[in-house]
């Protein structure tokens, strides 16, 4: 490693460049399915702040109009800014936004810009970034996630039983897009994974009150599945709390990846709405968000499950007291490959965070990136 900035104190920002990039998923026919959605494509939105002769990488995962935001609200704001304390910024941040829209697209450039600053701080420091943060944990248990609807059996199986064969215990399937076809799905991923590995679902909101209801205790007698993912819309808030009520005690009621702001996260404990918080580090305000999250998640006496982005989960949530566990998803996974060096495996059905490079220990392999760009241009 090269030497740490003497006088972080008079560092300021220099410059801030916005890139993104636009990769074609793998599924049947170029296509993905959850309960509620089609996709053929996944958009990662990169960030570089730019100070002391460092550069720190943030990112996070949607439209390109997120990186044409950031540009717009964000990077004069940032510039000339002391890098000293990512929170104050991320302050600044949101209350730069409060007219154009925070909550969505708003939320998630902020969320790329914070995770950027704190990977630019820990650089500045010659740190990985998990010793940087208040950290509970060294490593974030994982749960394989995938199994999209329009998966044929076999490529479902295979899928969900390779992660079991890897040493991940958990893994989830998405469901419930036409619910009469979940009992074969389910059985087929029983059949091929044995009866220890835990069984999750995912149903993207696809689901009325009732007839979640009735799919929870199904999944949860028949198969022994201990956790529903958004069984009902994460907006139906009455609709999660009747089920974490009248639902089987064994399956857990889980919901939060589409909260952005504090007030969103407040709505989902007070009852509680749900069994298992859930928060994405790419949607909530980045890592500043996710520590604000944590605490509220502890006061409630509730866990705080991380929502994919595993490169930077992996060192944002060993900063969680109550950490839950991490979503190792499909898309994700691969495009990370794709687009970064320094990229992390499971081992132990784990991530642990690489101590050994500082900040998130991710370069970006421009060359690789270059066929999908789709906002910016390269660096020279």
């Amino acid at each position: 490693m090269s030497a740490a900035v003497a006088d972080l104190d008079a560092v300021r920002i220099d410059s801030v460049d916005v890139h993104a990039f636009e990769v074609p998923t793998d599924g049947p026919d170029g296509t993905e399915q959850d309960g509620t959605l089609d996709w053929d494509s996944t958009t990662l939105v990169l960030v570089r702040v730019h100070a002391g002769g460092r550069t720190g990488i943030g990112y996070t995962y949607g439209d390109v109009s997120v990186a044409s935001f950031a540009e717009s609200k964000l990077t004069g704001l940032l510039r000339g800014g002391y890098v000293t304390s990512p929170p104050a910024l991320w302050h600044l941040m949101q209350r730069q936004i409060r007219n154009a829209g925070r909550p969505g697209v708003g939320a998630m450039a902020v969320s790329a810009v914070d995770v950027a600053l704190w990977d630019l701080k820990a650089r500045l420091l010659e740190l990985p970034l998990i010793h940087l943060l208040p950290a509970y944990h060294d490593r974030v248990p994982v749960y394989g996630s995938g199994g999209f609807t329009n998966y044929p059996l076999d490529r479902l199986t295979d899928q969900l039983g390779g992660w079991v064969e890897q040493g991940i215990p958990r893994v989830k399937l998405k469901t419930s897009r036409d619910p009469e076809r979940d009992p074969q799905r389910l059985s087929a991923v029983r059949k091929a994974i044995g009866d220890g590995p835990e069984v999750f679902t995912d149903a993207n909101g696809a689901l009325g009150r009732k007839q979640a209801l009735y799919w929870a205790r199904r999944f949860h007698d028949e198969w022994d599945v201990r956790w529903f993912e958004e069984p009902v819309s994460s907006a139906d808030l009455e609709g999660l709390r009747m089920l974490c009520e009248r639902g089987p005690e064994r399956l857990e009621i889980a919901a939060g990846e589409y909260a952005y702001t504090t007030r969103d996260f407040v709505n989902l404990v007070d009852g509680p709405a749900v069994d298992c918080l859930q928060a994405d580090v790419t949607r909530c305000g980045g890592i500043t968000g996710v520590l604000e999250t944590a605490g509220l998640a502890a006061a409630h006496h509730l866990d705080l499950s991380a929502h994919c982005a595993p490169a930077v989960s992996a060192h944002a949530f060993c900063a969680v007291r109550r950490l839950r566990h991490l979503e190792y998803f499909h898309d994700h996974v691969r495009l990370e490959r794709l687009l970064f060096d320094g990229t992390l495996t499971p081992d132990g059905g784990a991530l642990r965070p690489d101590t050994g490079r500082p900040g998130l220990g991710l370069e970006v392999k421009w060359p690789d990136a270059e066929r999908y760009r789709v906002y910016g241009t390269r660096p020279t």
